[in-house]
């Protein structure tokens, strides 16, 4: 068990480090263009590791790949989006609200409800007197709310995706369509500096921690530890981003950001614990 928490929190570091690269590329080509490009490698990378292409797809696979990969563009896309006027660890604070919802609007147990609560009064402590520390933008907030939502909408299809077909292949499928919604939108803003060479080791390094290495790594631990476990230790992430982001940008949070976090991990620690044995596993963003 202990190996297997070592390897979770390694593919949560991962993702936040990939998630710090990826700000160091706005300069070059803004959240679009490493949006995109984090796409574009990352469907590179588990297309030559699944191979999805072996087997035809009926009409309900198709649907439910399509569904799940522009969930997945989408929320990418938004959450680099936030990143841009947002420190990371407040971005993925405001994005966990998405799936917190998502499981209050599934169950009808009060104690949900509860938790939910707890999370809403985490984000205001951000958004109302963590203001105070300068640096929360109302529109980056907002951006990362949208992408918590297209987070809840990318479990949901995940799923259903998960239901008709295998995990890698409906993975593999759906980061090729959720490229394909986003290359375009990243061309579009960058224009040819999207395919400048220089920026071909950044790509792909984002795409690798982001993507590649964490999936990996998430699988092998869900598959030595309950799935009650694995919540509980992925409500570590936003602490875990503002750390990153602290240590690799210099981001700092105040006092109140920090109260307002520490609520929202409680929050989903809180709902992970207290998850009925018989509830859907859940599926969590690359």
């Amino acid at each position: 068990m202990t190996l297997s928490i070592l390897i979770l929190v390694a593919a949560m570091v991962s993702i936040q480090t990939g998630a710090t690269l990826a700000k160091r590329m706005f300069v070059a080509v803004g959240p679009e263009g490493a949006a995109a490009l984090r796409l574009a490698f990352a469907s590179l990378i588990l297309v030559a590791i699944w191979r999805p292409w072996r087997g035809a797809l009926n009409g309900r696979q198709i649907r439910a790949v399509v569904a799940y990969g522009l969930a997945l563009g989408a929320m990418n896309l938004l959450f680099y989006r936030s990143l841009q006027t947002l420190p990371l660890g407040l971005a993925v604070t405001f994005e966990f609200a998405g799936p917190l919802c998502l499981a209050a609007a599934t169950s009808r147990r009060g104690l949900d409800l509860a938790w939910v609560a707890l999370a809403g009064a985490g984000i205001f402590l951000l958004l109302w007197l963590g203001r105070k520390g300068g640096n929360i933008d109302p529109k980056g907030a907002a951006f990362a709310f949208a992408a918590g939502g297209c987070w809840a909408f990318y479990i949901l299809f995940g799923q259903r995706a998960g239901a008709v077909m295998p995990a890698g292949r409906a993975s593999a499928l759906g980061m090729v369509v959720a490229g394909l919604l986003v290359i375009p939108v990243g061309a579009l803003h960058v224009g040819p500096r999207l395919f400048d060479p220089a920026l071909l080791p950044f790509a792909i390094g984002v795409a690798v921690l982001s993507s590649a290495l964490p999936y990996g790594l998430e699988m092998v631990a869900m598959q030595r530890m309950p799935t009650r476990t694995f919540g509980v230790l992925m409500s570590l992430e936003p602490a875990i981003a503002a750390l990153s982001g602290l240590a690799l940008l210099g981001e700092q949070l105040g006092p109140w950001q920090w109260a307002g976090l520490v609520c929202v991990m409680a929050a989903s620690f809180g709902a992970a614990v207290t998850t009925r044995a018989d509830a859907p596993e859940p599926i969590l963003v690359d």
